[in-house]
């Protein structure tokens, strides 16, 4: 299969250019007031309806990681990439359940703030500071160094010139409307990400169909993913040794399985089981990005609701970023007939790009190329909203200055978002210049890093009173001891050696894993040996009581308005996910 030139018409500019007029339409129209509070500025005056709670939140959340890494990814491992998002289903059904009515009684504006309202000062300064560092250098970073292969791709640029213009593009609006302008910004690009990532499937699947229709291009599809065809057979024969670690040339390997054995590479049956646990608490639940929506919702049957709606967003996206991925893989792109994996993993990740351009009619291709932008400008404006919160709120007039007058704070706020984003530009930069790896799989490395501590802090500290300030520290610390010590086993005395050990131990999943349970073994011990913590930090504002009032608020009046009702069929769709993925196919 020959890969065209990228060839930009008219109209597809028309279509580009309109999206991003109409966009900063609503970035003006709704960040025009004065905000004349840090809750205006940085919580959008807590009003934000349901629909733009779940949207904002799945905007924040879809970036290049996903149309740029996990299509790339979904060619070269097959459907298991989805796992991450299948089943960060179950961990926003602990968020509606149990966390979002907790995170909102608290009354905070950070999650650095609940935790040192539920623990101590030095465990908000330290999650702030590290939430920071992650945001910078594991979220807008990555995300800038993504969109950056748009443009070099379409207009020949160089990459720092790239990375800058994606950088100034992207970050504007969050630095100057706050939230609320990021938030309703986000439902016009959810609105465009969905349409256009379905209309690569489907244009995908018509394409393998070769005139016969959609339902023939999908049998392709599977077919030639589960080595039907003779090529993809020997592909997957021979490149199974960089799959599954310690396996050998011609051993079994199912891309169509979302279970799959211990020492696969990026996604083994512990991360589908367990990542909510050591990925998905901290990624959900305490991400200042992620849940900055939901401090801001009107209420907190807005907040319950929201999440439900970014619960079937969540079913629907591998749809957009994954099977795409096993289609472009039965279309046979040159670039996997390379001995050189490395090779074939970077080119992977021009899949989408590729894909719009030998697939997309003109004018369609112009919208398609927005949806990619909208899903980065999305994620930069919500993350970058989120650092200089955590800054200004958590840092700044935390320790620094507590009584500076609201307008001083929102300035704050602004000053740090422009050198964040410009920090962020700068290791996009260096990645664009000097690496070659994944960019889903480098992201998903950087989160089991950070993630395992907190995540197991957290879930602890909120099920459990006896957990206390100095449990917080010890299991913080030594958590990122033994991610540390993971690390160097991997890139150490363990690179050369394929010992079963080593082949459990190297895949970034297991050690995301590891770090977790060690996380919460320390924590446990600490807790047993520590004084019990007492008065307002231990609450029933702050820790799980079954009989709390917060439990039963927001859950809906009518049967069709019911969470409970709509959790249970998002439930039972996953249930069907996983059987059709594990056993049907």
């Amino acid at each position: 299969m020959e890969n065209s030139i990228f060839v930009l018409g008219f109209w597809d500019y028309f279509a580009f250019f309109g999206y991003f007029a109409v966009l900063s339409f609503i970035g003006w129209w709704f960040g025009r007031k004065k905000n004349d509070s840090s809750s205006d500025y940085f919580l959008a005056g807590r009003t934000l309806p349901w629909y733009v709670v779940g949207s904002s939140y799945i905007a924040a959340n879809i970036s290049t990681e996903h149309f740029i890494g996990l299509i790339g990814a979904a060619v070269i491992y097959g459907i298991s990439v989805a796992t991450g998002e299948w089943s960060t289903v179950i961990a926003f059904t602990f968020l509606i359940w149990l966390f979002i009515p907790y995170l909102l009684t608290s009354k905070v504006y950070t999650t650095p703030e609940y935790l040192e309202k539920r623990f101590n000062k030095k465990t908000r300064l330290i999650f702030a500071l590290v939430s920071i560092l992650a945001n910078v250098f594991a979220f807008m970073g990555p995300v800038i160094y993504g969109g950056s292969l748009i443009l070099i791709e379409f207009f020949n640029l160089s990459p720092i010139n790239a990375c800058i213009i994606i950088g100034i593009t992207t970050g504007g609006w969050a630095v100057w409307g706050g939230l609320k302008s990021v938030a309703f910004m986000d439902v016009l690009t959810i609105l465009i990400m969905v349409f256009g990532g379905l209309t690569v499937t489907f244009l995908g699947l018509v394409y393998l169909g070769e005139g016969e229709g959609i339902f023939s291009g999908f049998s392709k599809m599977i077919d030639v993913n589960t080595g039907g065809i003779a090529w993809a057979k020997d592909w997957i024969d021979i490149n199974v040794t960089n799959i599954l670690k310690g396996s050998n040339v011609g051993d079994n390997y199912n891309r169509l399985s979302v279970i799959q054995p211990l020492n696969h590479d990026t996604n083994p049956w512990t991360h589908w089981v367990f990542s909510f646990f050591y990925i998905g608490l901290w990624y959900t639940v305490i991400n200042q990005t992620m849940v900055q929506k939901i401090f801001a919702a009107k209420d907190m049957y807005h907040a319950r609701a929201g999440m439900m709606f970014a619960s079937f967003l969540k079913l629907l996206l591998p749809v957009i970023v994954v099977i795409p991925g096993l289609i472009f893989f039965a279309m046979k792109p040159e670039f996997l007939s390379s001995s050189d994996w490395s090779f074939q993993s970077e080119q992977a990740n021009k899949t989408y790009i590729v894909m719009v351009n030998i697939l997309v009619p003109t004018f369609m291709k112009g919208i398609l190329l927005a949806a990619l932008f909208g899903a980065i400008q999305s994620t930069v404006s919500s993350v970058l909203n989120s650092t200089s919160t955590m800054f200004t709120i958590d840092l700044y007039r935390d320790v620094y200055k507590k009584s500076e007058s609201e307008g001083h704070y929102i300035n704050v706020g602004k000053v740090s978002g422009i050198i964040f984003l410009g920090t962020s530009v700068l290791f996009a930069i260096i990645l664009s210049t000097v690496t070659k790896v994944n960019l889903f799989v480098l992201i998903q490395a950087l989160y089991t890093f950070i993630a395992p501590p907190f995540s197991a802090l957290f879930l602890l500290g909120m099920i459990w009173k006896r957990v206390g300030g100095k449990d917080a520290l010890v299991t913080i610390i030594g958590g990122f001891a033994m991610a540390g010590l993971l690390k160097y086993l991997e890139f150490g005395p363990l690179q050369d050696s394929t010992s079963t050990i080593a082949n459990i131990i190297k895949p970034f999943a297991n050690q995301g894993l590891i770090t977790w349970v060690f996380s919460m073994i320390l924590c446990i011990g600490s807790t047993l040996i520590t004084k019990k913590p007492t008065g307002y930090q231990v609450s029933d504002d702050l820790v799980f009581n079954i009989n709390g009032e917060a439990l039963k608020e927001g859950l809906g009046t009518k049967w069709y308005n019911s969470i409970f009702l709509w959790w249970l069929l998002c439930v039972l769709m996953l249930v069907g996910i996983i059987v059709t993925f594990s056993v049907i196919l």
